[in-house]
């Protein structure tokens, strides 16, 4: 074939592993390809049972990683996640040597532009003399440095007495390259021991209202998601949520059930927000005398508060909450909260309805989400 290499690559980007895995077959060449291609993004969610204690899938891309050294410096984006199974079964104990194992990779993939990596249960181990106390995720990154990573997710699952991160996760944290502009943490406060000129790029960072409220002051961060719930966000961290290095343009809420009270306090400290998702917790915080639907129409007056807002996602809410769609009351919704909120102009109601505010003035329903 007279394909160079990378027309050859760009092609097979398009095919699915279990093609590309069929095409590194046909030929020495087309395996070289097709391998640099499969290795460059990897993607491995697996469920740790008590019969399957272990992240096996991990392991035995580690050791398929291990054998072929030379894919080392092909690897872009590397997604993991380890999730325990419910009811969740005793950690298994070797649950740190797999961390350790997948350390020992990592270490040489320094041109990874997208790493994530949920460790589940890993972080319920307690320490021991072979593997002293350390955060799971701590222990997989370990000695990485990554030249050119763009977006960063760490976290693992949290229960009392499991291992708290440490000044490792600060060194890390702060030796990551300033192209690095989306961050997903799960720790409750500041990382430890981070830098203050750490993460100079940063635009976007989910984590909870805590962390959210260490890391971005300073920082020009533009889009921010909060986990947790809405009575973690008070009077006292919003306003330095608030002290970002330009105006947070984008704020999601879908994680934690947002009472009405909490959209005020963030109108009052985020005005410029122009993008809102969120997941309304309506049961007994707004009034009765509407019924269905229409009992979003208390939503007004904390819309009125917003400069900029232009886009307003309920679809987090549940349906159960504010009864079945109407179309007819949702236009009038939508009516109402532009005379309270002029800037808005599309809104995505809790049944997936997407209504856009046209050139001549007049609301129109344009789609349901999938």
């Amino acid at each position: 074939m007279a394909l160079p290499n990378e027309t050859l690559a760009a092609i097979l980007h398009e095919l699915p592993p279990s093609s590309l895995a069929a095409v590194a077959c046909v030929s020495v060449r087309f395996n070289a390809v097709a391998e640099r291609v499969l290795y460059a993004s990897v993607y491995i969610t697996e469920m740790l049972t008590e019969s399957s204690p272990l992240p096996y899938r991990t392991l035995y891309w580690c050791e398929a990683m291990r054998r072929r050294p030379h894919l080392y410096d092909a690897a872009r984006r590397l997604h993991i996640r380890w999730q325990a199974s419910s009811p969740p079964a005793p950690p298994s104990p070797y649950l740190p040597n797999a961390c350790d194992e997948l350390a020992r990779i990592l270490r040489h993939l320094s041109l990874l532009e997208s790493l994530d990596l949920f460790l589940g249960p890993a972080n319920l181990v307690p320490g021991t003399e072979e593997h002293p106390p350390l955060h799971a995720v701590e222990r997989a990154v370990a000695g990485c440095r990554f030249a050119q990573l763009r977006m960063c997710g760490l976290g693992a699952d949290a229960a009392k007495g499991a291992q708290a991160y440490t000044r490792a996760l600060g060194a890390f944290l702060g030796a990551l390259p300033p192209v690095l502009r989306a961050l997903r943490l799960d720790l409750a406060g500041a990382p430890p021991g981070l830098p203050p000129r750490a993460l100079p790029a940063l635009a976007q960072f989910r984590g909870s209202a805590d962390a959210a409220a260490a890391l971005l002051p300073g920082r020009p961060v533009r889009s921010l998601a909060l986990v947790g719930d809405d009575a973690d966000v008070t009077r006292e961290n919003l306003p330095r949520m608030a002290a970002t290095a330009g105006a947070l343009r984008a704020l999601d809420l879908s994680a934690m059930p947002a009472r009405p009270l909490l959209l005020r306090n963030v109108s009052t400290h985020l005005p410029a927000v122009e993008s809102l998702r969120v997941r309304l917790a309506l049961r007994h915080t707004l009034h009765y005398s509407f019924s269905g639907i229409r009992i979003l129409a208390g939503l007004s007056s904390v819309l009125r508060a917003f400069e900029r807002l232009a886009f307003l996602d309920l679809s987090p809410t549940g349906v159960d909450g504010v009864g079945r769609a109407d179309s007819l009351e949702e236009l009038s919704l939508c009516m109402e909260w532009h005379r309270a909120c002029p800037s808005l102009r599309r809104v995505v109601f809790p049944s997936q309805t997407d209504w856009v505010l046209g050139a001549d003035g007049a609301w129109a329903l344009v789609a349901a989400q999938d």
